[in-house]
């Protein structure tokens, strides 16, 4: 059985999922998001997002982590600020000494839905089915958890395993 973690990094919100999985099955274990606030400046702002996952890291202990790649948009003012935040999404696993995959949202949507232009709604609802006990997750978890669900079923969950067992 792996525990993975999910990541979807934002720089107000970063939603974090973790999943165990076990062959082809899921078990949904827990998830919620990392805030910052707004109020504060940039600094602090990472500071509060990498003390909140590293408390995270520390509570569920996951043996590998997944992370949603960040998209670039029009705004290249909050596309920086979005790639720091990923940045300390990418950080606090790594130093932790676990490996860390990273997958396009696309890759991430086909995944889970079968579609990789899915829509939001359609990511919540298939997540929701292929993890009933998680509730109702907020939109940011809910895309955690589907960053799981893509490394679990992706295999690469499994093919890391065999990596760090070889060393």
């Amino acid at each position: 059985m792996i525990r993975i973690i999910g990541l979807d990094p934002g720089l107000q919100r970063t939603g974090w999922g973790v999943v165990e999985s076990d062959g082809n099955r899921l078990s949904h274990v827990a998830h919620g998001t990392v805030t910052s606030r707004a109020s504060a400046d940039l600094a602090a702002r990472l500071l509060e997002l990498y003390e909140g996952l590293t408390a995270v890291f520390r509570a569920f202990a996951p043996a590998e982590a997944a992370v949603e790649n960040t998209f670039v948009n029009k705004d290249a003012a909050g596309t920086l600020k979005l790639g720091q935040a990923r940045a300390i999404s990418l950080l606090v696993p790594a130093q932790a000494g676990l490996p860390v995959a990273e997958y396009a949202p696309n890759q991430v949507k086909k995944s889970v839905v079968g579609v990789g232009h899915a829509e939001k709604t359609q990511v919540l609802h298939m997540v929701k089915v292929l993890l009933p006990q998680c509730g109702d997750p907020a939109p940011d978890e809910a895309d955690a958890l589907a960053v799981a669900i893509c490394h679990a079923h992706l295999g690469k969950a499994r093919a890391m395993q065999m990596q760090a067992l070889a060393r």
